[in-house]
């Protein structure tokens, strides 16, 4: 039998990582954890737990980028840092008109081509409703 299940669209996906000693949560990350010491084998991740990351999440900082790069048809870009529930933090694009630190945003992932080379998955926060 053919297996066709390479060909179907895969929801896009960041993720974060679990150390099977001790349960630090980490994005991205690292070779060894910070707390016991515990190595992350980065072809297997064999001892590391992975989780997508995304959904509700707050902002903590922000920034509006003016002087973009050839090509992008947008007068500015927002740039943000969040931190989720679980205590990690990840930064990303903002697609809100009035961020203001501390307001709740829902953090999700998309695929972008908006670089030379192959499609990346990055976050996109957006308000929450």
């Amino acid at each position: 039998m053919i297996d066709f299940s390479m060909y179907d669209f895969k929801e896009p996906e960041i993720m974060a990582y679990k150390c099977e000693k001790c349960g630090t949560l980490y994005y991205p990350a690292p070779m060894i954890c910070g707390k016991c010491h515990s190595r992350r084998d980065p072809v297997s991740d064999a001892h590391w737990e992975t989780f997508s990351l995304k959904g509700p999440c707050t902002l903590l900082t922000w920034t509006r980028l003016w002087n973009l790069p050839e090509g992008y048809n947008k007068k500015y870009l927002l740039f943000g840092i969040v931190q989720f529930d679980n205590g990690l933090r990840a930064s990303g694009r903002l697609e809100t008109d009035n961020p203001v630190t501390g307001m709740p945003l829902v953090a999700t992932v998309v695929s972008s081509d908006e670089r030379p080379g192959k499609p990346v998955n990055v976050f996109v926060f957006k308000e929450a409703e």
